[in-house]
C-alpha cells in the first residue's frame, strides 16, 4: 500500500465516530420533520373535530340547556305545549 492509501484509511477510521455521529443525527433530523408533520396535520384535524363538536354541542345546550332565571329549556316547553294541545283536542273530539 501506498502512504496517501494507508492515510485514507486511518482518516475513515479516526473519523468513523463522527462520519456515524452526522449519519444519525441526519436520520434523527428527517424522521422528527415528519413527525412534526404529521403532528400538524393531526392537530389540525382534531381542531376542526372540536369545532363541529362545539357547534353540535351548543345547539343540545340551546335545546335541551337550561334558559334564564326560572332555567327553563325550549325543548321541555314545546313537549308540555303538544301534550297540552292533544289533550284539548281528544276532549272536543269525544264530545
Amino acid at each position: 500500500m501506498r502512504t496517501s492509501s494507508v492515510l485514507i484509511v486511518v482518516l475513515l477510521i479516526i473519523t468513523f465516530p463522527i462520519w456515524l455521529g452526522i449519519a444519525g443525527g441526519l436520520i434523527g433530523l428527517i424522521f422528527g420533520l415528519i413527525g412534526g408533520a404529521i403532528g400538524i396535520v393531526a392537530g389540525v384535524f382534531g381542531a376542526v373535530i372540536g369545532v363541529i363538536g362545539a357547534m353540535i354541542g351548543g345547539i343540545f345546550k340551546l335545546l335541551f340547556g337550561d334558559w334564564g332565571f326560572f332555567h327553563f329549556s325550549p325543548f321541555w316547553v314545546a313537549v308540555v305545549v303538544i301534550i297540552l294541545v292533544l289533550m284539548v283536542r281528544s276532549r272536543r273530539q269525544a264530545r
